[in-house]
């Protein structure tokens, strides 16, 4: 059995039946019934909330539907034209470091990002993936403002992981309008295309599968289209 399956499904896939797949597929894996899954997928518009979210950071609760995911962090926006990208990996056959597996899966996005030649960083105290935008006026003290490009919230259940990483290709960034992206109300949100790059989420599925393996090792197998 190969030791990783990759499904891109067509479509925004529901966010209850999104929690319901990855509920049993990491029952699954614990009990050695099924491969590891990364599963790339969009969302309908929502917000989710993290186990650290705040309610004054839900800024217009009724705009959209508001789910709890169970996922570390705070709330953040799926749509269309955002890449979900859900990981369920067996860290007990990798490192059970969780961690190392949030810098493990910042430094996927890292790589992934470059191969359209975007520098996107790590900020201290600040998980998840950012820009630095230069054509945009500085902060008040005087440093640049930066955008986040992709976010990220995991949980890991007998270490076994789900939820992962969100990136942003061409979502509706007025969207973010409806509450504090992961808390964080000094910078702002950006997309590959909001940074003037023509990628498609084709393009980002590819670039995905190609880094995968130069951070998490050998064993996968190249995507295929699934609904």
């Amino acid at each position: 059995m190969d030791k990783l399956e990759w499904r891109i499904s067509d479509g925004p896939v529901p966010y209850a039946e999104a929690l319901a797949v990855m509920e049993e597929r990491v029952a699954d894996i614990r009990a050695g019934h099924a491969r590891e899954l990364v599963w790339l997928l969009e969302h309908p518009p929502l917000y989710t909330s993290g186990t650290s979210a705040k309610p004054q950071d839900l800024l217009q609760p009724m705009r959209f539907p508001v789910h709890a995911a169970g996922r570390g962090g705070q709330y953040t926006y799926h749509g269309p034209g955002q890449r979900v990208v859900y990981a369920m990996l067996d860290l007990r056959t990798r490192r059970q470091d969780v961690r190392r597996f949030v810098s493990d899966l910042e430094e996927w996005t890292i790589r992934t990002l470059a191969r359209f030649s975007v520098t996107a960083e790590r900020r201290a105290g600040r998980v998840g993936v950012w820009v630095v935008r230069p054509d945009k006026p500085a902060l008040p003290d005087g440093s640049p403002r930066e955008d986040k490009i992709a976010a990220i919230g995991v949980r890991i259940r007998h270490w076994v992981s789900f939820h992962g990483i969100s990136i942003n290709v061409e979502p509706d960034l007025s969207h973010y309008a409806g509450i504090v992206p992961c808390g964080i109300a000094e910078h702002g949100v950006t997309s590959l295309v909001d940074l003037g790059l023509p990628v498609t989420l084709a393009d980002l599925d590819t670039a995905l599968a190609e880094t995968f393996d130069e951070v998490f090792g050998e064993g996968s197998v190249r995507p295929s289209e699934a609904a």
